[in-house]
């Protein structure tokens, strides 16, 4: 990656945890946003750093197994090690986002999927948001379970039990999109069951719906 191209990543980056704080998926310096930067590194939101303070410089970066490369001034987030698991097993992923939305999140503290009813989460999400199993921040035992999970769903996004919401995208700029989906969708489903039990998608729609944006949609 060149000079250039690195610091309009970096760049990105902080626009996108604006973008984060915009859509209310984040308080105070919880949740986070990574992109691969190239070169066997990736760039991540710094430690306990509140939105408003950052800049394209206070990103970290950091090595494939989430060690902060030589020179750094400030320390990555408490879940770096999860995202460089991540990028590791994944090298179609360009990024990754955490939050602690909170309807989605609601529904991680029930380990509960949120299932497909909306022609929104066919779109996106390919069927229901799966729920991944606990695990205790500061290792990789998180992106062993967002690895592990995704790989038998469609989803971007993953419920992590107890914790919160962690999606994936090939940019950073998807995986965020997909956070963003992710929060809406679970509010709308949890006011749906507020009104009785949502009506189920029938599985060949859910298909033709996923192609159809996926493939289709957009310019």
């Amino acid at each position: 990656m060149t000079e250039d191209a690195h610091a309009r990543l970096r760049q990105e980056l902080a626009d996108l945890h604006g973008a984060l704080v915009e859509a209310a998926l984040v308080v105070w310096t919880a949740g986070n946003v990574s992109a691969r930067a190239g070169g066997g590194h990736f760039l991540i939101k710094p430690s306990g750093v509140p939105y408003g303070d950052l800049t394209p410089e206070s990103m970290v970066l950091c090595d494939l197994d989430g060690n902060p490369v030589e020179g750094q001034q400030l320390k990555p987030s408490s879940d770096v090690f999860a995202h460089a698991y991540v990028y590791r097993h994944r090298p179609d992923i360009g990024g990754v986002v955490h939050t602690h939305s909170t309807y989605a999140t609601a529904w991680a503290a029930r380990n509960e999927p949120i299932p497909c009813v909306l022609t929104a989460m066919a779109d996106e999400f390919g069927g229901e948001i799966p729920v991944g199993p606990f695990a205790l921040i500061g290792g990789e035992d998180i992106g062993k379970g967002i690895v592990e999970t995704l790989e038998s769903h469609r989803s971007p996004a993953v419920l992590m039990r107890n914790h919160g919401v962690f999606t994936i995208g090939d940019t950073p700029r998807s995986a965020v999109k997909a956070a963003v989906m992710c929060e809406d969708v679970a509010r709308t489903v949890h006011l749906s069951r507020q009104l009785g039990e949502p009506f189920p998608m029938e599985q060949p729609d859910i298909d033709r719906l996923y192609d159809r944006y996926q493939n289709a949609y957009g310019q």
